[in-house]
């Protein structure tokens, strides 16, 4: 057994040490690297679930102020033409679902779809009623238009919308 030997055995030895080492050390990164993922998740829960029961809250909000009977009862001005009101309403409901367009990145698209579909079914009760009312109409013959029509739905696109927001709610927290 001479020195050959016992260098081959070193060499050996050494790059199955080396090899050792390098998978350790692999392993190790790759156990860090999960762990900094978890944690990033965890700061990125902490972050958004505040975010996200809030945008719940103010989608159910948005469709309570969209709701046709609020919306009247809210704007309705009995001095005001019936074109005028209807304009207001117009203005009022494209204010309000603005004023709200970032809580899409906080609610489910599905959900999301639900706020402006809603929306623009609201829209087009405002104008079918304002069709149907006189040219000279007042804007207590235009509301009385719009609760006309909404009696003859069976269910309006905004309840729709809310009891979805709060079943998803309720599924998610």
């Amino acid at each position: 057994m001479g020195p050959i030997f016992f260098l081959a055995i070193l060499g050996f030895t050494s790059i199955s040490i080396i090899i050792i080492v390098y998978l350790f050390l692999k392993r190790q990164s790759q156990k860090e690297q999960v762990n900094l993922e978890v944690e990033l998740k965890k700061q990125r829960q902490e972050f958004f679930l505040p975010n996200r029961v809030d945008a719940y809250e103010r989608a159910i909000l948005l469709m309570e102020r969209l709701h046709p009977n609020s919306l009247v009862m809210r704007l309705n001005n009995p001095s005001l033409p019936a074109k005028i009101m209807h304009a207001e309403f117009l203005k009022t409901i494209r204010e309000e679902f603005d004023h709200n367009i970032t809580q899409q990145l906080f609610i489910s698209p599905v959900a999301w779809k639900l706020l402006r579909d809603s929306k623009e079914e609201l829209v087009k009760l405002i104008n079918l009623a304002a069709s149907q009312v006189q040219e000279n109409a007042t804007a207590i013959e235009l509301s009385a238009k719009i609760f006309e029509l909404v009696a003859q739905l069976e269910k309006l696109p905004s309840e729709v919308a809310t009891e979805f927001l709060k079943k998803e709610f309720q599924e998610l927290f």
